[in-house]
């Protein structure tokens, strides 16, 4: 399930909701950063904005010279956060076995939550739901596993539910653009092209080798996805994770060094408070970065001691960017830590009675009470002041 075009759809509702007069879906609008700042692009357009040539990403700048009757209104990821809860909860009726993909996709498995009915019913029935009660449309792909799901999802928008089952490839998904297919980056489309590989059929009928020898597991994971080959689950939350991690796609390509070390001190706290939360610590930190041409590159680091503390994660997180960084253009980065214990359980290392210690953990847990009363965004680091002007997407990912 993916929202039609969340932020503007969720900022439109609310407006709506708030008395005001004119539904900013129906006028050339834009979401957009702080025009005074590095962040003042377009996060996403109204359909009439669309018309006028705009595109996400582009300056805000060059938007409004576009289009001299623009209207640009504000991130608020504190709106963005409650729609999307809103749609969770709605979308909990259904199924418990949810899978939140980003902020605005989610991953729904109704595999033994039919009760006698029938799959595109359901899906209709959600579909309807979601438009009356909430305000805002969304996309609905149906199939046997989430990689079909998802590319259905991507037909026809808006406001549309489409099947691409198995028997349905060869007509529906094959003659589409190579470009069409989930995680085909822009850099890898010429590469294709050079390859006399134009569409996902093209891609699909060639032979596997041939691919793992040019891209190697990149070009197995295209032949399978281009085959319709997608065997990972839906992964609901846990009540006992082996890992907890939060990574963010960013709303440009990041090369700045203090701007992404904004956005893993950001990560980094929602790590820490989710380990506090489930009364966990953990032993590993892990830092991922992927570039602008879809390379991967992921480090950790062994912790001295077992912690929860979000300033030792913090301090190790950025330890572990500073050794990795090839100074290359980032678009997603992420934070997770594993071999994660339960608190009480753990034998205390002579580590851990340091007085400073001691006095951090006593911040934190202060920090988590007021999180939990008043709500995770009440209170935050100096560091993190900004980061929601960063972030466009945060994909929740806890295993």
């Amino acid at each position: 399930m993916d929202v039609n075009n969340a932020f503007l759809s969720w900022t439109a509702v609310n407006m709506l909701k708030k008395g005001y007069k004119v539904d900013i879906r129906t006028i050339p609008s834009i979401i957009g950063g702080d025009e005074e700042r590095r962040s003042g692009v377009v996060l996403a357009k109204s359909p009439i904005a669309k018309k006028f040539g705009i595109v996400t990403g582009e300056p805000i700048y060059f938007a409004r010279k576009k289009c001299n009757k623009l209207e640009v209104f504000p991130v608020d990821f504190k709106i963005f956060n409650k729609y999307s809860n809103d749609l969770y909860k709605l979308l909990s009726e259904y199924t418990d076995k949810i899978e939140r993909f980003s902020i605005d996709e989610c991953f729904l498995d109704l595999t033994h939550y039919l009760n006698g009915k029938k799959l595109e019913d359901v899906a209709y029935e959600i579909n309807r739901r979601v438009e009356k009660e909430l305000g805002f449309t969304v996309n609905i792909g149906i199939s046997s596993n989430k990689l079909l799901a998802k590319m259905a999802s991507d037909f026809e928008k808006p406001n549309k539910i489409h099947t691409l089952y198995e028997y349905e490839i060869e007509d529906k998904m094959w003659p589409l653009p190579v470009s069409d297919l989930f995680m085909i980056g822009k850099k890898t489309v010429p590469k294709l092209y050079n390859l006399r590989i134009k569409t996902i059929g093209d891609l699909a009928r060639t032979d596997k080798n041939f691919l793992i020898k040019k891209f190697g597991k990149f070009g197995l994971m295209m032949w399978n996805y281009s085959n319709g080959i997608d065997e990972t689950e839906v992964n609901e939350k846990e009540d006992n994770p082996k890992s907890i991690g939060n990574s963010v796609t960013l709303p440009y390509d990041m090369i700045n060094v203090d701007e992404i070390e904004k956005v893993i001190i950001a990560l980094c706290d929602q790590v820490a408070y989710r380990l506090r939360y489930n009364n966990l610590i953990a032993n590993t930190v892990n830092v991922q970065l992927r570039t602008s041409d879809f390379k991967d590159y992921s480090h950790q680091k062994q912790l001295k001691f077992a912690t929860a503390s979000t300033k030792e994660i913090i301090e190790v997180a950025k330890n572990i960017f500073e050794e990795m960084y090839k100074k290359e253009p980032i678009r997603l980065v992420g934070v997770r830590v594993d071999n994660l214990e339960n608190k009480e359980q753990n034998q205390i290392s002579i580590f851990s009675l340091m007085e400073d210690d001691k006095k951090q953990e006593k911040i934190d847990i202060v920090l988590d009470k007021l999180k939990n009363k008043y709500g995770y965004n009440a209170i935050t680091r100096a560091g993190k002041l900004d980061v929601e002007n960063i972030i466009k997407r945060n994909r929740y990912e806890e295993k």
